[in-house]
């Protein structure tokens, strides 16, 4: 069997590419794989480092800041399709799935011309132009969250949920959250916030002389700057509450665990983690995601009563400590928050996409 994969831009359409194409050669040891990206993609970074082979497209994401700039991009589709199919005719594939991003619509397009099975993933509450063109001409569409559906217009549609990290998935079902003192976790991604950052600083300081633990994960490109700014407002070395500020944190399923309650961006992976450990969160979308998809995602869980939200435009450390504060004296509230964000969770996501892939 061989197996065409391709998603690329970012983290959010790689790693689940990956984790799909880990559980395809996990069942098929004779699986022939090969990965479809750009050249310039986060993915020439990361998939070559798999051993999975890796073939690239011309093409660009459409800038829409400027007329100028989207026709420069849309003159290159015609070549990328071109160079699609030709991939497609040199691999022989028996399916093509496609995770999202630019990338992956000339390939999975190109591939429903010919002879071959194809797939699409969507990860957010709101599909990305790519899959909402292809869903109609796809042998199968999977969805993370249900509400995906509405926008899309496809008669093989399937809500699996979105595969998460091996050691996020083997916390769900035993973590229930700790005792004593409220722990309040804030983070903003691999790369960090810059707005939940600037937000927390002055929260820290409402909460100095409180019994409460900060774990607070700034990004490696805002430690020292958020470290300075801290520093500068209160007296550090003086704090009763507890306060561990890092950089970057390995290991990121100990800190979920240990939380009462996320302060965070609403990216489709970071959802599906909070939802496998329960986790109630304070989401602050981040507004320049294609197609506001994070504010979509965090809404799909306000409505079920599972988070709160602060859109990114509202956000400083006032607002945010009113909400953290409000919960910090609902323990019930917390506790029915994290009951309904456990029950959104899909553990078997990865199983059921596999399942799904391979009953073409």
């Amino acid at each position: 069997m061989r197996v065409i994969l391709t998603g690329g831009g970012t983290g959010g359409h790689i790693y689940p590419a990956l984790a799909i194409a880990s559980e395809l050669k996990s069942r098929l040891p004779d699986l022939q794989l090969l990965y479809v990206g750009t050249a310039k993609g986060l993915e020439n970074r990361i998939v070559p480092r798999t051993g999975i082979p890796f073939r690239t497209i011309d093409i660009t994401g459409i800038d829409r800041s400027s007329m100028l700039k989207s026709s420069k991009t849309l003159l290159k589709f015609p070549a990328s399709f071109l160079q699609a199919r030709e991939i497609i005719k040199d691999f022989h594939p028996d399916i093509i799935v496609g995770t999202g991003g630019y990338v992956s619509f000339p390939v999975v397009f190109s591939g429903t011309f010919m002879d071959v099975r194809t797939v699409i993933h969507e990860q957010n509450a709101i599909p990305g132009l790519a899959n909402r063109n292809l869903a109609k001409r796809v042998d199968r569409v999977l969805l993370t969250f249900p509400e995906a559906g509405q926008y899309l217009d496809g008669s093989n549609i399937k809500v699996t949920g979105l595969p998460v990290r091996p050691e996020i998935l083997s916390m769900y079902g035993k973590v229930s959250r700790p005792s004593g003192r409220f722990t309040l976790l804030a983070f903003g991604g691999s790369l960090g916030s810059n707005s939940i950052n600037q937000a927390m600083v002055p929260v820290i300081d409402r909460y100095r002389n409180t019994e409460i633990n900060f774990i607070w994960i700034t990004g490696e490109a805002g430690y020292e700057e958020m470290k300075q700014a801290l520093e500068k407002r209160v007296d550090v070395k003086a704090l009763k509450c507890g306060l561990e500020m890092v950089p970057y944190k390995f290991d990121m399923e100990n800190a979920l665990a240990a939380a009462h309650l996320a302060v965070c961006r609403a990216g489709a992976s970071t959802v599906c983690e909070l939802e496998l450990l329960g986790l109630p969160a304070i989401f602050i979308p981040y507004p320049y995601a294609a197609e506001n998809h994070q504010e979509k995602n965090a809404r799909a869980l306000v409505e079920k009563k599972a988070a709160e939200m602060i859109i990114d435009e509202f956000l400083d450390g006032d607002s945010l400590y009113k909400i953290v504060e409000k919960l910090r004296k609902e323990p019930g509230k917390l506790t029915e928050m994290g009951q309904n964000m456990l029950k959104e969770a899909r553990p078997n996501a990865l199983k059921d996409i596999a399942d799904e892939i391979l009953s073409l």
